[in-house]
């Protein structure tokens, strides 16, 4: 059973939900399902689960009047043996965006406050118009402040720690270096660098980390992976309308070739010869809103908010899993990097996309700062009132772009991910990649 950071916020929003449903977002194959499951058997006496896409016949329960009674009273003449125990069930609808009138009656159910719902979908991100599913239907009425959405990842690096055996008390021993600043013994470095180069050859997905944790076969990681692949490729093929089924699938397709050049800025022309943001623009962003890509904008001024200088047609896309892109970039790349031999613009691609799964799932947005063709920062975060900047080495290279920040614009702390130790020089701080959990 993997240890999700996620069921604390589960147990947060049960203490102090008043009148609101918790409804959980995320890609496919994240562990939604599966983390509800365990919360509802855990924490409640009566669990109740309908999905809307294996029990579609449950969808009456929401025609008519959506009054909480009238819905309660339809679950119990619907779904034999149920107990509604008030304070002590949770509802858990599944697949929601399968049935839009589920959704309108979130507010009548939250209002209610007998019984505690959860939400939950894989594809809830995509705008109504965006799906080609015809049993995805426009919600007559969003319940604005009575839906707490929260959006949920593949495990972080300190979950694949957990799985791996190490407690809390782990991520305590590397805080401190953290903060202290002081470098790490050698030996404990290279132990977490050689863990940190499994996941990212493992990646995050539940089903993969556990298989890779009973077997320790990369053999079965890559299969899993695969499918899971296989399955993202069906989502687009289903999901997407039209002619942007094979669009949304070459930007996709293409994510990992972009990412092994030196300037890694999304090109449509990788997509397509003579490619252009009119034919390929939509299709970025339903990736984007499928929580299958990340797409991380340059800002043209490092100011807050950085939303506002974004450059809308100069950004990167990065793949929602790092496991996920090794796979795609094949076996014979995940063993060069396991063993310390990869070398290449690919390299670096696979530290950024770490890097930015790891900076989304710490709650930041994502930017770059390119301000020309000679200097690049790989992110700039907000974070404590200020902007960050972030650059990512594959190895522990110079740091000509980040030298030049700081002196322009002279932020109280600047970070540099590298292959190697912890390392200060005045507000420069380098960091071991794998500390990048702790920013």
């Amino acid at each position: 059973m993997l240890k999700r950071k996620m069921y604390d916020r589960l147990l947060d929003w049960k203490k102090n939900k008043g009148t609101e449903c918790l409804l959980i977002k995320g890609a496919r194959q994240v562990g939604k399902t599966y983390l509800v499951r365990q919360f509802g058997a855990n924490e409640y006496e009566s669990f109740i689960e309908i999905n809307f896409h294996m029990q579609s016949n449950l969808k009456s329960i929401f025609e008519g009047e959506l009054s909480s009674e009238e819905i309660f009273k339809r679950i119990t003449a619907n779904i034999h043996g149920v107990k509604l125990i008030p304070g002590k069930t949770l509802l858990f609808l599944d697949e929601i965006q399968k049935c839009a009138n589920a959704r309108t009656a979130l507010k009548f159910l939250a209002q209610d406050e007998r019984f505690d719902v959860i939400a939950s979908g894989s594809l809830l991100g995509l705008a109504y118009g965006q799906d080609a599913d015809k049993e995805v239907k426009e919600v007559d009425s969003i319940p604005v402040g009575y839906e707490k959405p929260l959006m949920m990842y593949s495990l972080d690096f300190e979950e694949f720690l957990w799985a791996y055996g190490y407690n809390d008390d782990t991520i305590d021993y590397l805080r401190r270096f953290y903060d202290s600043k002081e470098k790490i013994p050698t030996e404990i470095n290279e132990k977490y660098d050689m863990i940190l180069r499994e996941y990212l050859v493992v990646g995050g997905m539940p089903e993969v980390v556990a298989n890779f944790m009973e077997y320790k076969d990369f053999g079965k990681v890559q299969e899993i992976q695969d499918k899971i692949l296989s399955s993202y490729a069906d989502d687009i093929s289903q999901h997407a309308k039209g002619a942007e089924k094979v669009k949304v699938r070459k930007c996709y397709d293409s994510i990992p070739r972009q990412l092994a050049r030196v300037n890694r800025k999304f090109k449509y022309s990788e997509v397509e010869s003579k490619a252009t943001a009119r034919k390929f623009g939509d299709s970025v962003q339903w990736l984007h809103d499928a929580n299958m890509a990340y797409i991380c904008c340059n800002s043209s001024m490092p100011m807050l908010p950085l939303k506002a200088y974004e450059k809308e047609n100069e950004f990167k896309l990065y793949i929602n899993d790092t496991g996920l892109l090794m796979a795609m970039f094949g076996f014979a790349t995940k063993q060069a990097l396991l063993n310390g031999k990869l070398k290449g613009h690919a390299k670096g691609g696979i530290y950024e996309n770490f890097a930015a799964e790891t900076l989304i799932k710490n709650g930041y947005s994502l930017h770059y700062y390119k301000p020309d063709d000679n200097s690049e920062l790989e992110f700039v975060i907000e974070k404590d009132g200020e902007v960050v900047p972030i650059e990512v080495k594959a190895g522990n290279t110079a740091t000509k772009s980040l030298n030049k920040f700081i002196e322009e614009f002279e932020p109280s702390i600047a970070y540099k991910l590298i292959s190697g130790n912890i390392g200060v020089n005045e507000t420069k701080l380098s960091l071991p990649h794998y500390l990048a959990m702790l920013i």
